[in-house]
């Protein structure tokens, strides 16, 4: 398998401007990083991460980019499809769609106007819609939220029908993953649990008559100095409240490329390290982690 390490953009990230952004991006294409991920949270500091991958794909020649994750409920699928495969054809193929339901806060379900019970059922008619305007002409739809007459979305994008990948851990979330993905990108995950999800992920999507190509297992993992901030361990605690913040959050460069050894060895292979805080020099933090973690890529 290719092992493939990227970076990836948290929520609160002050990293979001001409003067921070650019710099960023262009330390990553340098270094070597395969990839970029933005995150999305409309009440955060965060670029809207559509934006950010689109000033991504302007600035740089080879990195991918990808989001971690894009909310689907409360969009127009239609609009979004456009948006994504205008942005796969001009960067060449290099988008990494995955998306999700949204974060369980009620400011940001209210901003995206979809009430939190009705999120699972847009996403599970929003998503198939999409792909079908990827790769279909003349597409007729008439489902509960959306309804479609001989649509014909140009220009189609380079991939054909783009690998979309997905978040998510309870059961629910691993079998629509099973059902509807292309790849699993969990977060705040140990690599016992993950592979456990891993499992039954490809359980599902057995059942629905798919099969999951083994190296589209990734993580997402947070990574901290010095400590683990109280903000980020409470924030762990909420999400995995059988878990010590210790075992998903490593604390420096080494210990982060140990935690990415212990999930390959469970056989996962695509790798989004964020980092916990805003350091004071992007190039220099990103430097000190390329010389410890890119050995893995192969």
């Amino acid at each position: 398998m290719k092992i493939r390490i990227g970076f990836g953009l948290g929520t609160r990230t002050l990293t979001n401007d001409q003067r921070t952004f650019a710099p960023f991006i262009d330390a990553l294409e340098d270094l070597g990083f395969d990839s970029l991920w933005l995150s999305e949270r409309l009440g955060g500091e965060c670029p809207d991460p559509l934006v950010g991958m689109a000033f991504a794909a302007g600035r740089s020649q080879r990195m991918k980019f990808g989001t971690s994750v894009m909310v689907l409920p409360g969009r127009n699928p239609v609009v979004v499809a456009k948006q994504l495969a205008s942005l796969d054809r001009i960067s060449g193929g290099r988008l990494l769609p995955a998306f999700g339901l949204g974060v369980a806060d009620r400011h940001e379900q209210s901003a995206f106007g979809v009430e939190r019970s009705e999120r699972s059922a847009w996403f599970n008619e929003a998503l198939p819609l999409m792909r079908r305007l990827w790769t279909e002409d003349h597409v007729t739809h008439h489902g509960p939220r959306f309804h479609l007459e001989d649509v014909t979305l140009l220009p189609k994008p380079v991939q054909g029908d783009i690998d979309v990948w997905l978040g998510g851990a309870s059961p629910g979330e691993l079998r629509r993953v099973g059902r509807m993905s292309d790849g699993w990108l969990p977060s705040f995950t140990t690599p016992d649990i993950a592979a456990q999800g891993w499992k039954q992920v490809n359980e599902a999507a057995a059942a629905a008559g798919r099969t999951i190509e083994e190296d589209h297992f990734g993580v997402l993992v947070p990574y901290s100095h010095g400590s683990i901030p109280d903000q980020m361990a409470e924030i762990v605690r909420r999400r995995r409240p059988d878990i010590d913040p210790s075992e998903v959050v490593p604390v420096g460069y080494e210990a982060l490329r140990d935690h990415l050894q212990s999930f390959i060895e469970v056989g996962a292979s695509k790798f989004v390290p964020v980092r916990v805080g805003e350091p004071d020099d992007w190039r220099a933090e990103l430097e000190s982690l390329a010389r410890v973690v890119l050995p893995l890529q192969s």
